[in-house]
C-alpha cells in the first residue's frame, strides 16, 4: 500500500479566515461618549416642551380657543385683576386699590336668598307695587 509520493495528492492548505484588526472605534466604551449625554438632554427638553404646550392648550385664557372667558385674580383685594376674553378680543382690567365711584343711577335691587342664591330685581319692577294673591 505504499503509493509513490507523486501519486498522493496533497490537499491545498486552507488558511483560516482573516479577521480585521481590532479598531478602537468599534470597541470604545459607550459610557465615555459625551454625545450620549447630549441626546439624553434633548429628550428631557422635548418632554418639557410637550408639557408646556399641553398646559397652554388647557389654559382658560388660551388665545386659540373660541370660548368667552373671564379670569379674576386676587378677588376682593386691592391688587385684583380681571381679564375678559370675548372671541379674539382680550381686555385686561386692573384695580387701583380705591373704592369705585362715578356717575350713574340705581338700576335695581339685589337680594340674597336663604340658600345663598342672588336675585336681581330691576328698578322699574322694584317700584311697582307687589301683587298679593
Amino acid at each position: 500500500m505504499n503509493a509513490p509520493a507523486s501519486a498522493i495528492e496533497t490537499a491545498p492548505a486552507v488558511a483560516p479566515p482573516r479577521r480585521a484588526a481590532p479598531s478602537s472605534f468599534l470597541h470604545e466604551d459607550e459610557g465615555d461618549d459625551p454625545i450620549l449625554s447630549v441626546v439624553n438632554l434633548i429628550d428631557v427638553f422635548l418632554v418639557i416642551i410637550a408639557a408646556l404646550l399641553i398646559s397652554v392648550i388647557q389654559s382658560p385664557a388660551n388665545p386659540f380657543s373660541s370660548a368667552d372667558v373671564t379670569v379674576i385674580r386676587n378677588a376682593g383685594k386691592p391688587d385684583m385683576e380681571i381679564t375678559v376674553k370675548q372671541g379674539e378680543k382680550i381686555t385686561h382690567y386692573q384695580a387701583k386699590g380705591q373704592i369705585g365711584g362715578g356717575d350713574g343711577e340705581k338700576a335695581g335691587v339685589a337680594y340674597r336668598l336663604k340658600d345663598g342664591a342672588m336675585v336681581y330685581v330691576p328698578e322699574a319692577q322694584a317700584r311697582a307695587p307687589a301683587v298679593k294673591p
